[in-house]
């Protein structure tokens, strides 16, 4: 979701410099300081911002061009868990609205040059493909944009019906070609949309671009009738509804997310904005504060102030948190005004309402309050009955700066784990991995094995979660592989039970109880052991 006072800056993941010195103060509701640590953030980040453009029709069937919108979709997806910083559809549309091209532009060498400079991505993803019958062709090419070198081209050809697994493989092979070390198998990046139909896929695509809110909501109520757990159809869905002003339906929609989906945060944002606008400060309050838990950036901050001081809360505290983070917002400052003339502050509402009016000199509001503080009127205690100035929420929800608050915090914590000896800094990478594992999260569950392993080699609890990885993905021998590895490096529950399960599933319920009955030597009261006996005991197989 964009509106329109959502400027260039906010919408750029990292801004290019040029871009930052051109702005006016006014166009930007969050300044861009260059301290050591975020100049050393950035340093680290640049090489990984990534534009993925939606692929050409080359079919002559113009019914198909979704397809060609579709895959950034599963790009941005797959590369972001992958550990690039993907460009968002929506950065994508403002960028080329800025630079006066048609949304459905199809931009040449030149333009797209040109395109990843104002985004100041590093990499950008291009291409096009063909129908053949009942079969699909798709050509990537990587575009290096600071070496200005095009990469060779990225053919996949398989059945229409199996698109997704397609460009899922179409994505795994322009990450090797970026970075050919890169460790995660392809076979985990297919798995990720294992259980998505292509009739799902359409129609979440089609409620992303089609131009009539109407038909944007059918096609979505459509993918999501025939996959109620496709979590990203729902995120598009209240997105959907919000721009609509259906606010009771979008924080409906946005609640369906998880609190464990990579895009909960967004969907809490607008949930916390859609209870907002219904008089629902209680719920709305509730939702901005799930988020600040996780990325306590000030704008969420401001919006928990707010919905805190519709219900007669003293938010002097959380005002003086979105302050602190980000000084140079005028409506921050605002807002901390009213908040402690509220409290009866005088002096300390003069100084901040000040402080507002050299940042925004022509707010008239502020003015007036301004002139009461000097006067020496009181401002009322109460603004949820309209009786005094009223806080101002934030409407804008700036993914970009999630994104990049999130990756500062990945930064920081690589760091710290930097510091830690080899096996310590394993231990800690397998624990991060389990976190993903049990969300479900494969990809970034084997990054985070794998990087364990480059740790230490000998981490048996890196192999055994590289084991699970495997045996979710289908690859039972690579699977078995791993968990042996594991128990050759020392006993554990985990790679058992994953030869346990691979045992069953061929058939062998013998070899399957002896490793259930090894499992239960090593820990008696593990419940995934238990269970597992309990099911081979059903089927007449005793444990030992």
């Amino acid at each position: 979701m964009r509106f329109p006072a959502f400027t260039l800056a906010l919408l750029l993941l990292i801004a290019a410099a040029p871009l930052r010195a051109q702005q006016s103060p006014a166009a930007s509701s969050r300044p861009q300081p260059q301290t050591p640590a975020a100049a050393s953030v950035q340093a680290q980040a640049h090489g990984r911002l990534l534009l993925v453009l939606p692929f050409e029709n080359h079919s002559g069937q113009p019914s198909l061009d979704w397809i060609g919108e579709g895959v950034p979709e599963i790009f941005n997806e797959r590369l972001g868990s992958a550990g690039f910083l993907p460009i968002s559809r929506g950065d994508r549309l403002y960028a080329l609205d800025h630079l006066g091209l048609p949304l459905n532009f199809q931009p040449s060498r030149a333009s797209t040059i040109r395109l990843a400079q104002t985004l100041d991505a590093d990499y950008v993803i291009s291409g096009f493909f063909t129908i053949t019958g009942k079969e699909i062709t798709l050509t990537a090419r990587v575009l290096d944009v600071t070496g200005l070198k095009l990469g060779k081209p990225i053919v996949e050809n398989a059945p229409l019906e199996q698109l997704l697994n397609t460009l899922n493989t179409l994505a795994w092979d322009a990450v090797k070609q970026i970075d050919p070390a890169y460790p995660v198998a392809e076979s985990t990046f297919v798995a990720a949309d294992a259980n998505l139909h292509v009739e799902v896929f359409e129609n979440y695509v089609r409620g992303l671009v089609e131009d009539s809110p109407t038909e944007r909501i059918r096609h979505l109520h459509e993918a999501l009738q025939l996959s109620p757990g496709f979590y990203p159809a729902w995120l598009a869905l209240g997105r959907a509804y919000f721009s609509n002003q259906d606010y009771d339906q979008a924080a409906v929609a946005f609640g369906h997310l998880r609190q464990t989906d990579p895009h909960a945060l967004e969907a809490d944002f607008y949930r916390g904005l859609s209870y907002f606008y219904t008089g629902n400060y209680l719920k709305a309050e509730d939702a901005f504060a799930f988020d600040t838990t996780r990325l306590p950036l000030p704008e969420v901050v401001n919006n928990e102030a707010v919905a805190a001081s519709r219900r007669g809360k003293d938010a002097v505290p959380l005002f003086q948190q979105a302050v602190a983070a980000d000084p140079k917002d005028a409506d921050y400052r605002f807002n901390l005004a009213v908040a402690l003339a509220h409290r009866g502050d005088t002096a300390g509402a003069l100084r901040e309402i000040t402080q507002a009016l050299k940042l925004r000199p022509n707010d008239t509001e502020a003015q007036g309050i301004q002139t009461q503080l000097k006067s020496g009127a009181v401002i009322p205690a109460s603004a949820s009955n309209n009786s005094g100035p009223l806080e101002r929420i934030k409407r804008s929800y700036n993914e970009a700066g999630f994104r990049q608050a999130a990756f500062e915090l990945e930064q920081m914590q690589m760091m710290k784990l930097a510091m830690m000896p080899p096996a310590a800094r394993a231990a800690e990478l397998v624990k991060d991995g389990a976190v993903f594992l049990n969300r479900g999260l494969l990809l970034q569950a084997e990054r985070e094995f794998q990087s364990a392993l480059a740790a230490d080699s000998s981490n048996a609890a890196a192999h055994a979660g590289l084991a699970q990885v495997r045996e979710r993905t289908g690859n039972s021998t690579a699977a078995r592989d791993e968990a042996q590895k594991s128990l050759s490096l020392q006993p554990n529950v985990p790679a058992h039970l994953v030869l346990a399960r691979l045992d069953l599933a061929s058939n062998q319920p013998a070899a399957a109880a002896d490793e259930v009955s090894q499992a239960l030597h090593l820990d008696p009261n593990n419940a995934n052991a238990r269970g597992m006996r309990q099911a081979l005991e059903s089927r007449g197989q005793q444990v030992p």
